[in-house]
């Protein structure tokens, strides 16, 4: 390859963050990319060692490791540590000026977001290369897709937390990791089957799937095929908006090789308390469902619904937009304009039912009578809004309200 083709025209050092709970698939993508670029490091910050109190770094390239160091916990949290180190070990890379593109490749469960904004939002000292965060990878072999999307183990069970406060679990976190990215990496898995491809296919519609090996990606361009999507370029706000539930870019309806993808809307509200004792049932319906949605007696409030390994995350996603005053529109970013526009309703805007449910062997009709019996009555909805918000506050607790 011709080391021309991959010079940066700008004063700053490329940067692609690549993650995965796929630990083989994430490392076979850095060593492409280190193979592939010339002038190319990886990064990479072991947060396995924080039970020691520190978190290793190590700087290596193609030929093998170049330096090692320690970071100290932040708030006894490794993640932080993460993130207190990485930007300065990324500034020193870009002033050597031997850095064509720093390849961060984030250790199990840490998040690509939040790596991203902390990158982005880093202003460089004036007289030094500026850090250009080029593309963001998720790695993935697509055997291991479900197990991952089914496993609603915590993260501390696992030991992969990040921190003694961290919540999360195997299968909310690997939905976000594999959500967020654009750019899917993809694994040469001969246990993967047809299931498990239209799967990935589904759970993230508009991402761009590149072979780890480079064949099959007709569009790499001058760079190959995965280099080609570390280099092309990273929008951080856009990216952080596809995963909001006020304008996600939520999956298509879809079937093939036994997965289905349902796309439930609806312009009516949930009764409160259908809808909680329904909630085991909807929950467990499918490997994966996320989107937004409408509660009578919170009715001017838009509720994330995200879920994943059995296990549901509801959470106040801020105000409908049709409960704000004209004037406050102008604050409002345009592409959540765009995003209750399409849902507009003549007589309560964009308030609504827009929920997403996606896994093998999905009940499409059991999953829809679950959910139109949730809905309000004619005429518990005739009875309007002063009435909804009388109704039974079984989502009080959730929303620790």
């Amino acid at each position: 390859m011709d080391s021309t083709n991959l010079t940066n025209s700008t004063n700053s050092m490329d940067i692609a963050i690549v993650g995965g709970l796929h630990s083989d698939a994430r490392k076979q993508t850095v060593e492409r990319l280190l193979a592939t670029v010339p002038g190319s490091v990886a990064l990479h910050h072991d947060l396995a060692t924080a039970v020691h109190g520190t978190v290793v770094r190590t700087v290596r390239d193609a030929t093998g490791v170049l330096s090692t160091g320690e970071a100290p916990l932040v708030n006894d949290c490794a993640c932080c540590a993460l993130r207190e180190d990485l930007v300065p070990e990324l500034e020193r890379l870009a002033a050597s000026g031997l850095t064509r593109l720093a390849v961060v490749e984030l250790w199990d469960s840490v998040e690509p977001k939040a790596m991203a904004e902390v990158i982005t939002a880093h202003e460089c000292p004036p007289g030094l290369p500026g850090l250009r965060l080029s593309g963001v990878i998720t790695a993935v072999d697509p055997a291991l897709l479900l197990p991952c999307l089914g496993n609603g183990d915590d993260l501390m069970e696992a030991g992969l937390a990040a921190a003694a406060t961290d919540q999360r679990t195997v299968a909310d976190t690997w939905a976000r990791q594999l959500e967020y990215a654009p750019v899917i990496a993809i694994a040469d898995s001969p246990e993967a089957d047809d299931e498990d491809r239209a799967l990935l296919a589904q759970l993230h519609p508009t991402a761009r799937q590149v072979p780890i090996s480079g064949q099959g990606d007709l569009h790499g361009g001058p760079y190959g095929h995965l280099a080609g999507a570390a280099l092309g370029g990273f929008d951080v706000e856009a990216a952080a908006a596809a995963q909001h539930p006020s304008c996600a870019l939520l999956p298509i309806d879809a079937d093939e090789a036994g997965v289905a993808t349902l796309v439930w809307h609806r312009d009516r509200p949930f009764h409160p308390e259908r809808l909680y004792q329904a909630l085991e049932d909807l929950t467990c319906a499918a490997a994966r469902s996320r989107g937004r949605f409408w509660l009578a007696d919170h009715p001017d409030t838009l509720l994330g619904w995200d879920a994943a390994g059995g296990a549901l995350c509801v959470e106040s996603a801020g105000p409908w937009l049709a409960s704000l005053p004209d004037a406050a529109w102008e604050m409002v970013p345009p592409v959540r304009r765009a995003a209750a526009a399409l849902d507009w309703h003549p007589e309560h805007g964009d308030c609504c039912q827009h929920l997403v449910f996606t896994s093998p062997g999905l009940d499409r009709e059991g999953l829809e009578e679950v959910l139109e019996s949730c809905l309000l009555t004619d005429e518990e909805y005739a009875a309007g809004r002063d009435a909804w918000k009388h109704l039974p506050p079984a989502f009080d607790t959730l929303l620790e309200v």
